[in-house]
Formats: C-alpha cells, sequence, structure tokens
C-alpha cells in the first residue's frame, strides 16, 4: 500500500513517529509525507521552519514549494508536486489541514487529472459549528463531494461534518500519539523535589500547558484555595497572559507560598516534570470570546497533555469540555467545567485515597497503550486504510 500524507505538522521530526512506524507495519507499505518548503508555525516558535529532506527504508519526508507559509487553510503546493504524485502513485492520499483547505483541494484535483484512483482523505480537529459563504462553501462541498473517509481528532469534529451532509467513514482519532519511552513513570527527582521545596508528604497538583482564561486555572485556583489544611503544591508548567492575574488571585486566597511556577521547558524534559506530580488537572472551559471568520468560540479539541501523564500512570482529572471526557474515559475523574465545588471533591478523593490514584493511574496507563500511542495509532490508521478498499 503507497500512502501519501501532506501536512505542515511534519515538517517536525518529533511528529512523525507515527507515520514511520505505519510504514513498517506491513512490507508493503510505503509513506511519503509531502510538507512545505518553508513554514513560519507561530506561537513561541516564530521562526521560518526550513524542512529537509529525510529517508528511512520505506518512509520519506519531501519537501515542496509551498504557497502561503503560516496559514493552515491557504496553504498550496508547487508543480513539483506533480513530479512526486506522478512517480510515487499513491493508493491513500492524506491531507491533514481540515475540510476547506486549498492543498486538499489541490490532491484532489491532481488524483483525477493524474487518474491515480487515490482515496481521498483529510484530516481535522475542528470541533464548532460553522457557517460558511460562497466561495468556501463551494470548496467544502466539493472537498467532501469526493471524500473516501475522514479522520477526525474528536467526536464533535465528526459529529460536525456528520450535521454537514457527509455519510462516508468517519474515524475519530487524534493527530499525534504519545512516546510511551519518553511518557513513562520513573522515580522522581531528588534534585528537583529539592529545588521546589516539595516535602514527601506534599500532594502535587500538576498542569502543563498555556496560562490562558480558557484553561481553566482560575477555577482550579480557586478549588486549591478551599482546601488549605491539606498538605498540597500545585506545579505549574508553561505560559501566557493570564499569569499575572492568576498571581494576583493565588494571593489573594492566600495560597501564593504553595505555587511552583515553571517556565519554558524543552519536551523531552516534561516527563521528570509529571513524575514530580500526584495527579494532573486539565480543567478547561468553553469559551465564546473568539472568533472566526466562519465559526465563534472554542473548546478542548483533545487534551495531549492528558494522554502524557497517563503514559506516566498519573492519575488524571479533567473537566467535560469538549474532548476531555472521551479522552480520559473510565481512566480518571471527570467535573462540571468551571465548577470548583466539583473539582475540589474530585482532588480531595485522590488525596484521600492513594488506592483509588493509583487504581486510576494503571487504568490510564493501560488505555494510552491501547489507544494512544504512535503505534497504536499507526494500526488504527492502517485499519482504516484497508476497510475502504
Amino acid at each position: 500500500m503507497k500512502i501519501l500524507v501532506a501536512s505542515h505538522t511534519y515538517i517536525v521530526d518529533i511528529n512523525r513517529e507515527k507515520l514511520k512506524i505505519l510504514a513498517n507495519l506491513e512490507p508493503d507499505i510505503e509513506v511519503t509525507v509531502a510538507v512545505p518548503k518553508r513554514w513560519q508555525p507561530g506561537g513561541v516558535q516564530n521562526k521560518i521552519v526550513e524542512t529537509e529532506f529525510f529517508q528511512e527504508g520505506t518512509f520519506q519526508v519531501i519537501p515542496l514549494s509551498n504557497f502561503s507559509q503560516n496559514n493552515q487553510g491557504l496553504l498550496t503546493f508547487g508543480t513539483d508536486l506533480i513530479e512526486v504524485l506522478q512517480k510515487f502513485r499513491p493508493q491513500i492520499i492524506q491531507v491533514e489541514q481540515g475540510s476547506k483547505s486549498l492543498a486538499y483541494a489541490q490532491l484532489i484535483a491532481l488524483n483525477n487529472i493524474l487518474k491515480l484512483k487515490a482515496k481521498n482523505i483529510f484530516f481535522t480537529w475542528w470541533n464548532l459549528p460553522y457557517q460558511l459563504q460562497w466561495p468556501v462553501s463551494t470548496l467544502e462541498n466539493c472537498n467532501l463531494r469526493y471524500t473516501d473517509g475522514i479522520i477526525a481528532g474528536n467526536l464533535d469534529g465528526a459529529e460536525i461534518l456528520r450535521h454537514r451532509g457527509y455519510k462516508g467513514a468517519i474515524k475519530i482519532l487524534p493527530q499525534l500519539g504519545v512516546d510511551e519511552k519518553l511518557f513513562c513513570r520513573t522515580a522522581t527527582s531528588a534534585e528537583l523535589s529539592r529545588q521546589f521545596r516539595i516535602a514527601p508528604t506534599d500532594f502535587v497538583v500538576g498542569y502543563v500547558g498555556r496560562f490562558v482564561e480558557e484553561k481553566g486555572l482560575l477555577t482550579l485556583a480557586e478549588a486549591l484555595a478551599e482546601l488549605k489544611q491539606s498538605s498540597w503544591k500545585w506545579l505549574l508548567v508553561g505560559q501566557g497572559k493570564l499569569r499575572s492575574r492568576l498571581a494576583e488571585k493565588c494571593m489573594e486566597w492566600g495560597i501564593s507560598d504553595r505555587i511552583i511556577w515553571v517556565e519554558s521547558v524543552p519536551h523531552e524534559e516534561i516527563p521528570q516534570y509529571i513524575n514530580l506530580m500526584k495527579c494532573l488537572v486539565l480543567p478547561s472551559q468553553t469559551s465564546y470570546k473568539f472568533k472566526t471568520l466562519t465559526a465563534v468560540g472554542w473548546k478542548e479539541q483533545f487534551g495531549h497533555v492528558l494522554i502524557e501523564a497517563m503514559a506516566c500512570q498519573i492519575p488524571v482529572i479533567g473537566s467535560d469540555c469538549g474532548e476531555i471526557p472521551h479522552v480520559i474515559g473510565d481512566a480518571g475523574l471527570i467535573f462540571p467545567e468551571g465548577n470548583a465545588g466539583a473539582l475540589r471533591e474530585c482532588l480531595q478523593q485522590l488525596m484521600q485515597q492513594p488506592e483509588l490514584a493509583a487504581d486510576l493511574g494503571k487504568r490510564g496507563y493501560q488505555r494510552v497503550l491501547n489507544n494512544y500511542t504512535n503505534k497504536a495509532l499507526a494500526e488504527q490508521l492502517l485499519d482504516f486504510y484497508q476497510e475502504l478498499f
């Protein structure tokens, strides 16, 4: 089976592991990844990335000339894409830029013009209802008409596409897996414990991610403020515009001396911070402050840090925002988003019932092995491809 995947996501080597594994699942599988030659990710990493050719066995990454260097929907490739398609002649074409992307329309058109007869698939994270006007509505309708299968990163995304009239095959699967060799249970770092003055009796509540209002950090702070009688510390790994306000509220609630702030940590070092935790909390909250041309609002699309903590056998608590309950399943505790009292009760359960915390840690680990490692994702992808023929 020859598989071509097109996406800006795979300009970064760490994101390619799922596809490398896919290329080695069976002897006849070949995977070619088409990526933009130049891309500006934005956010923390705001420098242009110059992608290089890479090959390892039947897996290869081919940088292609591209139009638009920082907009997923507007990304399209140059004429060198035609040469790649003619030479490789894929049986599966998967574009991971969403249902309305020009790159997907481009690949569909070339699939037809070159008479490749490949199956057209796209991936999307989008999990909010949206309204489209011409010409974007026509673009999406055309894309959906020629789509053989969809991979949605969350349940809401799949349901939205059903409501928009798509009746074909849909697989719910995150775009990126977790490396269980990197994210695993290890002994607590004595050096970090000393640095942060964490006592053996401290129950370390953890959070990793952006410090922004929609991540529910003020709700978590309020819940912790109601547990002053317990011996806990709050480890916050990340950065963002909410930090100053959060610090002010923690001072107001008398818990600022229990907060551990950690700003910038390389991805490969995150596991040692997660292993300091007794639980990780993702208290995300739906927000309607965000607007795009087609939709209003934000809710959690997945919550990748959850599966990283679960891989480390750290029990997790999550709100019921977006995809979080579906990621956690029965391997953690769920509370209604924005409800500090309910979150406090979840924290108390884990503080007072170490056997429950240990059981959830084991369940989370098994759930990750079954569903969310790069190998598990690669196997589910292959099963989905085979269903389309």
